[in-house]
């Protein structure tokens, strides 16, 4: 693959001011790319990011938007577009809340699929509509190990991300050839921000480590800028974790 493999192109980064969203982003920008950064609540951590990547060279904006509002989605991938034409959609925003089923509200529910399952939805929905004058397009959804191996911890975002890895398979069909879809399925990448951190993690990876920020900017990268016939994938970056 070239040096710059995404040299010009414009990536929409959903959730990018902060963890893993901003690794991707970085990603992107390490790649040779602009981004357009989309926070929902996180203006200062979005200053901060955009002027990281102006150390690299590499243009920004900053989009705010909150992915729960279903009028907000539909119009921000116009929003995006008319400040740079998009290339590539990366779903990355998510809520992940350690909800057993018993403690499950209907409220609850609701929040994580309008979150992490509806937004992408619409959102891609919006990006394959604009992509039909731009030209080709690659949608990548950020997922989880739990996607395809499903338990009953974080069970509202379980779910959620498991029907995200189906629609990701569905979508690669119908938006072939113009648009490719695939999948990024995490494991232990960054500690939690709302819980305490599990040392046993670890010792359930087959490869007993956390999974490196390279290691994933490198995968983001391979779906992004990578053969075009790859779509309806989901490339597990999480240690071998989904296995065990």
């Amino acid at each position: 693959m070239e040096e710059l493999p995404l040299l010009n192109k414009t990536i929409l980064v959903t959730g990018a001011a902060r963890r893993v969203g901003r690794l991707l982003a970085l990603a992107c920008v390490h790649a040779g790319a602009d981004v357009i950064i989309h926070h929902g609540h996180s203006q200062q951590e979005a200053l901060d990011i955009q002027k990281e990547i102006a150390s690299f060279g590499r243009q920004s904006w900053i989009l705010e938007a909150d992915l729960s509002d279903p009028n907000e989605v539909a119009h921000f991938i116009l929003r995006a577009n008319e400040i740079s034409r998009l290339y590539g959609l990366v779903n990355s925003a998510a809520i992940f809340e350690p909800l057993s089923l018993e403690q499950t509200t209907l409220a609850d529910w609701e929040r994580h699929l309008s979150i992490n399952l509806t937004a992408p939805f619409l959102l891609s929905q919006a990006f394959a509509r604009q992509e039909r004058s731009n030209g080709e397009g690659r949608i990548i959804n950020v997922l989880d190990w739990r996607a395809l191996r499903p338990g009953a911890d974080h069970f509202p975002y379980t779910v959620s991300k498991a029907a995200l890895a189906a629609m990701t398979k569905s979508m690669a069909v119908a938006l072939a050839p113009r648009i490719t879809v695939n999948g990024l399925a995490l494991g232990a990448v960054l500690p939690p921000a709302n819980e305490a951190v599990n040392e046993k993690i670890i010792e359930q990876i087959p490869a007993q480590r956390w999974s490196d920020a390279k290691e994933i900017e490198d995968a983001l990268i391979f779906l992004l800028a990578g053969p075009a016939t790859i779509t309806g994938e989901i490339i597990h970056v999480d240690g071998g974790r989904h296995l065990v």
